[in-house]
């Protein structure tokens, strides 16, 4: 009986770890990247009135390989993201930064973060606004991901600062 509580032990350590590390962004520098609260504002842009709360609120649907894509607008440019809510930061690939006009040689990469394909060095940034179906906020920290990276993060100093996010089977919900 021993034997097997210790293996259901190691069994849920290791699901607990598995799920902890994928696909998250991590900050380990010194000084972590605050999340500020300020004040979200939403064009007439896909809303609809949610019963719970009869708030406006805005839908990201689910794709068909099981994640949520977002189109965003930064700085008045489309970025793709994939929403990540274990992200700490908005996570920019160097392509997606050149494209916001940011020059990633000209950056000091002075944090390191962890990702699923390991530790990596990242530059932060802030963007002007980002605005996701409908969604507007201004000033939102982010990373620039020197290398290794496929594709950009809508992360929690995005997501964080909204007043309610809600994932259902088929829609993420955005609150401004």
């Amino acid at each position: 009986m021993s034997s097997i509580l210790k293996l259901a032990s190691v069994a849920v350590i290791a699901a607990a770890s598995a799920v902890g590390s994928a696909a998250a962004v991590v900050v380990l520098s010194p000084k972590p990247v605050e999340l500020r609260a300020a004040r979200a504002e939403a064009p007439f842009v896909a809303a609809f009135e949610t019963p719970r709360d009869h708030a406006a609120s805005h839908a990201i649907l689910k794709s068909s390989d099981g994640h949520f894509w977002a189109d965003g607008e930064v700085e008045g440019r489309t970025v793709r993201f994939l929403v990540d809510t274990g992200a700490t930061a908005v996570a920019l690939t160097p392509d997606d930064a050149q494209r916001l006009g940011i020059d990633p040689s000209q950056l000091h990469y002075g944090y390191k973060v962890v990702t699923a394909g390991g530790q990596i060095r990242a530059a932060s940034v802030r963007l002007a606004s980002i605005t996701v179906a409908g969604a507007r906020l201004d000033n939102v920290d982010a990373l620039v991901i020197e290398k290794g990276l496929d594709t950009s993060l809508l992360g929690m100093t995005y997501l964080g600062r909204l007043s309610r996010f809600e994932a259902t089977r088929g829609t993420l919900v955005l609150q401004p």
